[in-house]
């Protein structure tokens, strides 16, 4: 294990890798990749890997679009020689009261205000019919939907980011749970690994999930933020028929088809467990299995393959905590992501590369400093699943 770096990176999720690829493309050397477990084997690795521009925040619109225009080239960019199953068929966002359809045309304005090329769009419910067959559309007042939305196979983009990295030069260490950050008068100078490794560096990026919490403490910084389990599942694979994520904010369910066929299944249960726990339940499956029939009926004899949980990183705001701290110089932040994370990998690790380099990032994401949440400024994101 390397002695000294000019930086190392606490967690090896898509963020963690995505940072390390930007920043040995700007040509800084010596990074340290730190993985407590696996690659991906966080919040990466678990989650439901969507992609969308659909949002209700100006900076998550702007973050969103940029992400997803660098992963339609990414494969290119980084000489990777997988298919990544970057799916963009849409999403469609269901809304079941009058007042919900209202709030997705309002998101659907800023969107489009912000988005050229591929608008949103509202669907009336004649329109999910025709769209979607087998949709059940009792109940639905409309839907918002954008074709340029979808999602991708969250272990090969990770592992597409730390295989280029790794060729420019990085150094990633796998089960190395970090278990101290070193500083001399309010400045990084090093972190300390599980297994009595220290690595000396002036920079360190917190880029580890929920665990982040405990990483800020390891600086002395209390984040605003706590761990929620969120369980998923998948089917045997069908015949495709759905070439879209579908989501239904009212019930808290989304469900998609992925490249192979499989329907992946997931819940935004209010009621969720706030702990590092990430068993699966058989509550979970069932209050799956009665929201998707509901919805779609023709899949009530699918069969379940496997389940699995993972967990959100959640702030108050529901938005991430980016960039350098005052307390603590060379401690840069990338956590809190609340479910919207790996969507924003690609952009992200480029602006906080711009961001560690000195440079003025090209889209400004100051507003989801740390001081927000002393000074009250918070940035509330309304479309959280």
């Amino acid at each position: 294990m390397l002695k000294n770096a000019e930086v190392v990176i606490i967690g090896g999720g898509v963020h963690g890798c995505s940072i390390a690829y930007n920043l040995a493309k700007a040509g800084v050397k010596d990074i340290v990749v730190l993985e407590k477990k696996y690659l991906g084997s966080g919040g990466s690795g678990r989650s439901a890997a969507g992609i969308r521009q659909q949002f209700g925040t100006e900076i998550n619109i702007r973050l969103s679009t940029e992400s997803i225009r660098i992963m339609e080239n990414l494969t290119e960019e980084l000489e990777y020689p997988h298919d990544m199953e970057l799916m963009q068929n849409g999403y469609t966002m269901l809304a079941f009261s009058e007042s919900q359809l209202e709030q997705l045309a309002e998101n659907a304005r800023l969107q489009n205000s912000l988005i050229s090329g591929c608008r949103t769009e509202i669907l009336t419910p004649e329109d999910l019919k025709e769209k979607f067959p087998l949709l059940n559309t009792e109940g639905i007042y409309g839907a918002s939907f954008n074709r340029r939305d979808g999602h991708i196979c969250p272990f090969h983009l990770t592992n597409a980011y730390a295989v280029a990295a790794k060729r420019l030069g990085v150094k990633f260490y796998t089960y190395q749970e970090v278990v101290n950050i070193h500083s001399e008068k309010a400045r990084v100078t090093g972190v300390e690994t599980k297994s009595g490794h220290i690595i000396n560096t002036p920079v360190v990026v917190n880029a580890a999930g929920p665990e982040g919490k405990q990483v800020g403490r390891m600086v002395g910084l209390e984040i605003p933020m706590y761990p929620e389990r969120h369980q998923l599942l998948v089917t045997e694979p069908l015949d495709m028929f759905l070439y879209s994520m579908v989501v239904s904010l009212a019930h808290g369910i989304y469900f998609k088809q992925t490249a192979n066929g499989s329907m992946l299944m997931g819940l935004n249960d209010p009621h969720e467990v706030k702990d590092f726990n990430e068993n699966s339940t058989c509550e979970f499956i069932i209050e799956v299995a009665k929201k998707v029939i509901s919805h779609m009926p023709a899949l009530r004899n699918t069969r379940v393959v496997r389940q699995w949980a993972g967990l959100y990183d959640i702030t108050p705001d529901h938005q991430p905590v980016l960039g350098p701290v005052d307390e603590m110089e060379g401690f840069y932040m990338d956590v809190g992501w609340s479910g919207h994370g790996l969507m924003l990998g690609a952009v992200i690790g480029r602006l906080m590369t711009q961001i560690i380099t000195g440079k003025e990032p090209d889209i400004d994401i100051s507003c989801l400093h740390f001081n927000r949440f002393k000074t009250g400024d918070l940035v509330p994101e309304p479309v959280c699943f």
